[in-house]
Order: structure tokens, then C-alpha cells, then sequence
């Protein structure tokens, strides 16, 4: 009988709290947040869209909306999420499949990620 081994992906994310802060000295607290929540939710449409657009074989739209999800997510801090988005268009532009399916489902893993620390990081002990 065949094993299979379930292997667990779990990658730390990380996020520039440098930059949340200095977002938040900029604008004061209340508006830091309206903004950060605002840039929120267009990081995770443009997430949609380049995962949808990987899975339609669009390579037009996945390097657009990947550029798009970068450059969001560099400005709230979101460096994993940025670097990977990066990736994702990268191996759209050079038409690579294998690795294009391979990055998506990264970028998704990323994405959820890093949305759900920015929106709701974990209790400091």
C-alpha cells in the first residue's frame, strides 16, 4: 500500500511595521485606519482578480493585477505579499506555467495570510 505524505505549507509572512507606523504618525490614528482598511480591501480585489485571471490563462490581466497587488501591498507594509505578487506576474510574462500555478497558489496562501494579520494581528503575550 502506498503512503502519501500530507505536507503542511506554513510560511511566515512578513509585514513592515515601520511603515504601518509611520502611516499612522502621517495621518493620526483615525484616518490611518480608515485608509489602511480602505487599502484592505482593494489588496484583496486585486488578489481575486489575479487568481482569477491565472485561472483563465490571461496573462495580460495577471501581470496588471499582479502590479496592481505589489504596489498595494508595499504601501501598507505588506512585503512577503508584494515580493510574491512580483513573482506571479513574472512568470506570467514569461508564459511558464508550471511555476505560474505554483506562485498563484502561493500568492493565495500569502494573500489570505497577510490580510488576516493586517486586519487582525495576533495578541502580543
Amino acid at each position: 500500500m502506498t503512503k502519501i505524505a500530507v505536507l503542511a505549507m506554513d510560511e511566515r509572512v512578513r509585514i513592515d511595521v515601520q511603515r504601518l507606523e509611520q502611516i499612522i504618525r502621517e495621518l493620526g490614528e483615525p484616518a490611518a485606519g480608515a485608509v489602511i482598511g480602505a487599502a484592505l480591501e482593494q489588496l484583496a480585489l486585486a488578489l481575486r482578480r489575479t487568481v482569477a485571471a491565472s485561472q483563465q490563462g490571461d496573462p495580460g490581466a495577471i501581470v496588471a493585477n499582479a502590479d496592481q497587488l505589489s504596489r498595494l501591498a508595499w504601501q501598507v507594509g505588506l512585503v512577503t505579499l508584494a515580493g510574491v505578487a512580483i513573482d506571479v506576474g513574472a512568470c506570467a510574462e514569461r508564459r511558464d506555467q508550471a511555476a505560474l500555478a505554483a506562485t498563484t497558489g502561493r500568492l493565495e496562501r500569502i494573500g489570505n495570510r497577510s490580510l488576516t494579520e493586517l486586519w487582525d494581528p495576533p495578541e502580543k503575550p
